[in-house]
């Protein structure tokens, strides 16, 4: 087991054990425990009441992150020729058809979103097994497959994100960089999980927001009370 350095040693002698932080607290003191040199993102992390096994209590969706977050978001534009300017203009990083198509199958996945439009699902379809594992695979759902490809690529870029429950009832996602004013953290947590109360299944009973844990890359996550966050 690695030792400690004497940076984490500090961080950790700030986290009370046992304690549960408001989501301000929690904001507040992550950038306190945050050792990196580089710019951490923050992640958050809910345990919701759900059973994902059973399609009518898969919950995802899609939120648009009042602050952004803080992420160089490379967007890809699968598009006719029409949308194309428009989808430059609203800030995509590529743009085109066939093209782009030919090198994702040769393997080019140098992308972190790809928006296009329903008529060209059809031939996007093939690059599933390419796509799908990586997590680009365009979705309805997810916003990502729409006829404005400009509006989407511009939510995107502003901080738009999609997500999904995970096999364990956990959604997982990050919501800025350290850097951000604790304020504007505590800004972006709320409004991810008050996005995800409204999807809360209609067959779901019980307590729904299990937990809440709020944590950097390498920092020990901080236990939230669902209340500070309503």
């Amino acid at each position: 087991m690695s030792k400690l350095t004497k940076n984490q040693k500090l961080a950790a002698e700030k986290i009370e054990a046992g304690k549960i932080y408001t989501l301000d607290e929690a904001a507040a003191l992550l950038k306190e425990i945050t050792t990196t040199k580089f710019d951490a993102s923050v992640d958050i992390d809910v345990r919701l009441g759900v059973d994902p096994r059973k399609a009518n209590q898969m919950v995802r969706g899609v939120v648009s992150l009042p602050n952004g977050t803080g992420k160089q978001v490379r967007v890809l534009a699968l598009c006719t020729p029409d949308q194309e300017a428009a989808a430059k203009e609203a800030g995509a990083d590529y743009v085109g058809l066939d093209e782009y198509i030919e090198k994702i199958k040769g393997g080019w996945t140098d992308v972190d979103v790809i928006i296009t439009m329903p008529q060209i699902m059809g031939k996007i379809g093939a690059l599933g097994r390419i796509l799908g594992p990586r997590g680009l695979m365009p979705n309805p759902k997810s916003g990502t497959v729409t006829p404005d490809v400009a509006k989407a690529v511009k939510e995107v870029k502003q901080g738009k994100i999609d997500f999904k429950v995970d096999k364990f009832g956990i959604v997982h996602t990050s919501i800025g960089k350290v850097s951000f004013a604790p304020e504007k953290i505590a800004e972006n947590a709320k409004e991810f999980i008050q996005t995800l109360i409204k999807l809360k299944p209609a067959v779901s009973k019980g307590t729904y927001i299990k937990s809440i844990y709020l944590s950097s890359t390498m920092s020990k996550g901080l236990k939230i009370d669902p209340k500070s966050v309503e």
